[in-house]
Order: structure tokens, then sequence, then C-alpha cells
């Protein structure tokens, strides 16, 4: 098996080797399924709730979506105008660090008691926990622009527009793919976070009914479902980056 193989197969090929572990430790000690379920008990249990578990799921995926795009388009503004301004950088950037250290659950209640129940604290949730990471990116591929070439664009008539359209964002794409990977993983995070106290659908909630009613394994199906999804979308992501940026990543194609 040749490198560039090995690397394709490595993740498929680490996760068969938990799983094989972890029920070869749930079966050699006897560990208590209302404890630490087994595989195959999760297994067994994804498949007899199957139904319910997909409704709660596709529940869960399209109010994450919903909070992701606002984390991008918030994101994507917030992050150009830092980067485009040393002025705005100095002002903004400081502060919006100290609003990302604030833990995002402490808004659900808040949440709630402005919009109720429902979809909207899950939606704003998945958008006040994702968007940072999308503005830093985009902030950071516009800020480090090399001040040579911006003289040199400058000297051959250039304006500060141009420079940041045409040269600033797309070097800010690999920045913002790179995001992206990150932003959705902690998006799924932000609504299931929220789905487990103000919510009666979706993955969080069936997690919070699910513990409550001892069935382990079907919390733990709920959440490898979850990271199903969120290695989805990563990959999705990674799909598109090397589609559309691949002039960034010409030295390690190949190997």
């Amino acid at each position: 098996m040749n490198n560039k193989l090995l690397e394709r197969w490595s993740p498929w090929l680490l996760l068969v080797a938990v799983i094989l572990l972890w029920q070869i430790i749930c079966s050699a000690f006897s560990v208590s399924e209302f404890i630490f379920p087994s595989p195959w008990r999760i297994w067994t249990q994804f498949w007899e709730f199957k139904t319910i578990i997909a409704g709660h799921a596709w529940r869960t995926f399209w109010v994450t979506m919903a909070g992701f795009g606002l984390a991008i388009v918030v994101g994507v503004l917030l992050g150009f105008v830092i980067g485009s301004s040393r002025l705005a950088y100095a002002a903004m950037y400081p502060l919006m660090t100290a609003f990302n250290a604030l833990p995002k659950a402490a808004f659900v209640p808040i949440l709630v008691v402005w919009f109720g129940i429902g979809v909207g604290p899950a939606i704003l949730t998945a958008f006040l926990i994702s968007f940072f990471p999308i503005m830093v990116n985009i902030a950071t591929g516009l800020a480090t622009l090399e001040p040579e070439l911006e003289d040199v664009l400058r000297v051959l008539g250039a304006k500060r527009w141009d420079v940041l359209m045409k040269i600033g964002l797309p070097r800010s794409m690999p920045y913002f793919y790179a995001s992206l990977k990150v932003a959705i993983t902690l998006a799924f995070v932000g609504t299931t976070v929220s789905e487990m106290t103000a919510a009666n659908e979706g993955i969080g909630y069936l997690l919070i009914s699910a513990g409550s009613a001892m069935q382990m394994g079907l919390a733990f199906a709920g959440l490898m479902v979850v990271g199903a999804m969120a290695m989805v979308m990563y990959e999705l992501f990674s799909a598109l980056e090397k589609h559309t940026t691949a002039w960034a990543h010409r030295g390690t194609q190949g190997g």
C-alpha cells in the first residue's frame, strides 16, 4: 500500500481499530450497558430507533445550516471590515475576542426569554459559536497582505479597493476554507447544546430524553449521528477547498 492510498484510508482504519478495541474492552470487562454501551449496543439501538433518530437529525442539520449560513455572512462582512482597516482592526478585534471568550451556553436562557423555546435559540447559538473563526481568518488574510506587494500595486495605479478585492480576497480564500472546517463543527455543538435546554426536537433533545430513560445506547447513537454530519460537512469543505484553491496547495500535492 503506497503512502497516498494509506493516507486516504487511514481515518477509516483508525476508526475501525477504535471500535474494535472499544467492543473488546466492553465485552472483556462486562461493562454495564447503562454506564458505557458497547458499539454493538449502540448499533442495535440506532437501528431500532432509526426513524426517530432520522427525524431529530434532520431538525438538527437544517437548524445548524441556518445558523452556519448566518455566521458565514456576518463573519465575512466583519472580517472584511476588520482586515481592511487598521483602525477597525485596533478597535474591534479586542472586543470580538472578549465576546468569543464568553460561554455560549450561557446565552441560551437569555435567547429563550427573547425568542421562546424552538428553532430561534438553536439557530442563534449555532451562529454565535461559529462566526468568530470565520471573521478572524478573513481578517487575518486581508491584514497580512504584504506591504511591498501593496506598494507595487499602488504604484501601478491600483486603488485600495482594487487591492482588497483582486488580491486580498483571493489570498484570503485558504484562510476562509480553513475557518469553515472549524466553524461547521462548532455550529453543530452550538445547536446540540441549545436543543438540550431549549427545544422539543433535535439530537440535543434526544440526548436528554434518552439519558433520562437510561437508554445510553440511544444517546451515544445520537452523538455518533452528530459526529457523522459534522464529518460529512468537513469533507465537503475540504473538497471545495481543493478544487477552488489548488494554487495555494501546490507544495503539498503528490508524494
